[in-house]
């Protein structure tokens, strides 16, 4: 299934606070994944294997590189961790970085919050403005990001333009 999401991807020392006004917007908790995403080497977009408690799934993505809300064309599979998935992919493709985070994950609606501590990264608020089926918009998708980045106080020089993956490539 495919389906546009607009994101925004922060550093953040105040999550705490993050936490706080989503408890108070009565966000819905879902719970704390410890996630391996394994990215492999592909030639276009990235290609990813999520493995968590709570979210399991091959994930293709296209994402331009910039610092506000950007677009993701993502397509999801939901995998089977008991699959031998991960081993055709590893074997014909090679894996690119691996990413391992503890990711809290809050909904509002069709907003999506997640607050990660990456290993050898640090501490991250992502929040995804999700639009399934194409009866949102991207206008609408763009509102509901820089609501949220302004509601939670997130400076410009906090917000990251490329995935986590990119970040560990860069040490």
């Amino acid at each position: 299934m495919a389906h546009i999401n607009i994101e925004i991807k922060a550093k953040s020392n105040n999550q705490d606070a993050i936490r706080e006004i989503l408890k108070s917007k009565n966000a819905d908790f879902k719970g704390v994944d410890h996630q391996i995403d394994t990215y492999f080497k592909v030639n276009n977009g990235r290609l990813k294997l999520r493995e968590g408690k709570i979210e399991n799934h091959l994930i293709y993505y296209q994402r331009e590189n910039k610092g506000g809300p950007k677009q993701s064309d993502v397509t999801l599979f939901k995998s089977d961790s008991t699959s031998s998935l991960k081993e055709i992919l590893t074997k014909a493709l090679g894996i690119l970085v691996v990413v391992d985070k503890k990711r809290e994950i809050y909904f509002i609606d069709n907003v999506k919050f997640h607050i990660d501590v990456v290993e050898d990264l640090g501490t991250f608020v992502e929040v995804e403005a999700i639009d399934n089926d194409g009866t949102i918009g991207k206008d609408r998708l763009l509102e509901q990001c820089q609501f949220f980045l302004d509601l939670f106080k997130i400076s410009q020089e906090d917000l990251i333009s490329v995935s986590y993956s990119d970040l560990l490539l860069q040490k």
